[in-house]
């Protein structure tokens, strides 16, 4: 049975006097979801590896809103020391943070390192976002009013698993086994933060999204990477065969940022054909993302690679 919810961005609330920071906003969901955003009156700021793309991007919005209130600023996920300056920035900048959007990732690339040395998916995907939020969490929790921090994962999840022998998959490397490993890390990730926020009675929410198979650059640059030309191709016409646009693939981002029923710790998605395409929905993740002693080994260890710390306490054992 289909998910007939209808839900779209169109029914997006107003986000007049809200300011929202999204990931990765320069192309794919994170540019729709900077979209909707701006269209409903928030203030976004688009961090964004390549100034140059995301301007071009902002220019775009704002052809189509006139009126859309948007920030460009550098944001390399690769790249603690960036992660690190752009929290600065944004609190000398800004005194509120309504909506952060851990949405930029990279998905089956061949094996790389970031700057830090880490494997790269993992590196980007979930331990730039892990520092983000912590250096973030501050500014957050000052914001008057429920506030959200949206960790976007994916149905690759399914096949993931933590190998805390290998996190940085140093020893073997198959790009798909990483790229779980890092999109079940988000749901570890996003589980663990909400129930921390809620043993701190903070006004912080965390929850955790997928889009489904939304039509984006993310599925070509693995192909472009390897320099496969008859992958790329084939992924281009899966896309424009099989998948829904970015715009729909937003969809379930900007529900779990803005509807009423989100109370922290759920998984939004798409609620069509095999949660692949169509209105969002809350669903459910796999088991193993529920780990709560997965968790707080991950927790751990990230807190150690990335040498940020969150002021929250340990959640209560069951």
């Amino acid at each position: 049975m289909f998910n007939d919810s209808g839900w779209t961005a169109d029914d997006l609330p107003d986000e007049s006097g809200r300011t929202v920071v999204v990931t990765g906003a320069n192309s794919g969901i994170g540019y729709e979801a900077t979209k909707a955003f701006a269209a409903r009156g928030a203030h976004v700021v688009m961090a964004c590896r390549s100034v140059e793309r995301g301007e071009d991007a902002k220019r775009e919005i704002e052809a189509e809103y006139p009126g859309a209130s948007l920030t460009v600023r550098e944001l390399d996920l690769a790249d603690l020391d960036s992660v690190a300056a752009f929290a600065d920035w944004y609190e000398t900048e800004y005194d509120s943070l309504n909506v952060l959007a851990n949405n930029a990732g990279v998905m089956a690339i061949p094996r790389s390192e970031t700057a830090d040395g880490f494997e790269t998916q993992f590196g980007v995907n979930h331990l730039g976002h892990f520092a983000l939020t912590g250096r973030l969490l501050d500014v957050l929790r000052r914001t008057s009013g429920e506030t959200r921090v949206v960790t976007q994962s994916s149905m690759a999840h399914e096949n993931g698993e933590i190998d805390f022998e290998d996190l940085q998959h140093e020893q073997a490397y198959d790009k798909w086994e990483a790229y779980g490993q890092s999109k079940l890390a988000n749901l570890l990730f996003a589980y663990e933060l909400d129930r921390r926020l809620r043993a701190a009675n903070a006004s912080v929410t965390s929850v955790a999204c997928h889009p489904g198979f939304a039509a984006t650059n993310l599925q070509l640059r693995g192909p472009e990477a390897e320099g496969s030309r008859l992958r790329l191709l084939a992924m281009k016409a899966a896309n424009a065969v099989l998948a829904q646009s970015a715009e729909a693939g937003a969809w379930p981002l900007l529900y779990a940022a803005a509807h009423s029923s989100i109370d922290g710790g759920e998984y939004v998605g798409p609620g069509g054909l095999l949660n692949a395409r169509g209105h969002p929905e809350e669903q459910e993740s796999n088991e193993r993302s529920r780990d709560e002693g997965t968790a707080r080994r991950l927790w751990s260890v990230s807190e150690d690679l990335t040498s940020v710390s969150f002021d929250l306490p340990e959640p209560a054992d069951d």
